[in-house]
């Protein structure tokens, strides 16, 4: 029953991460349309992207993981973001040059392809000792947080 239990969870976590994910995009992109006619379009992507992954750290860690944001959490949190960009940037030269796709969606098919890492990895940082494993019994277990009231970072 344990292990059930535990995929449900997992599953669970999945579905936050994918609701946070779309949040996060869209936030990013309101943040870019808002700034984009005061500054630079790059200027204004750069910001609403750094914007957007604080709240993404946020959401994650409260909502996704429910454990406690620490300053180390939020220093290595960007290294989930230069992955996915890796693995999207590197899937998208392989769907269009090797593949053939269509370079109009293979942007696409290279973010879902990158998604389980990107999960991954938020998951490994977020909460220590799970080795990233699906399932994983070893390790601590994750400073809980009741009722989202309370934050160290």
């Amino acid at each position: 029953m344990g292990d059930r239990d535990g995929r449900r969870g997992q599953l669970g976590q999945i579905f936050r991460f994918a609701l946070v994910g779309g949040v996060n995009t869209g936030t990013f992109f309101g943040i870019y349309l808002l700034l984009h006619p005061w500054m630079p379009y790059f200027a204004a992507y750069t910001l609403a992207f750094v914007l957007s992954m604080v709240g993404s750290f946020f959401m994650n860690t409260y909502f996704t993981y429910r454990t406690r944001p620490t300053w180390k959490k939020f220093l290595l949190f960007p290294l989930t973001n230069v992955t996915n960009y890796v693995i999207q940037s590197a899937g998208l030269y392989a769907l269009v040059t090797w593949a053939g796709t269509d370079t109009r969606i293979a942007p696409l098919v290279a973010a879902v392809v990158a998604i389980p890492f990107t999960f991954l990895l938020s998951r490994r940082i977020l909460i220590p000792g799970t080795g990233g494993r699906a399932g994983a019994a070893s390790g601590p277990e994750p400073e809980r947080v009741p009722g989202c009231s309370s934050s160290t970072v």
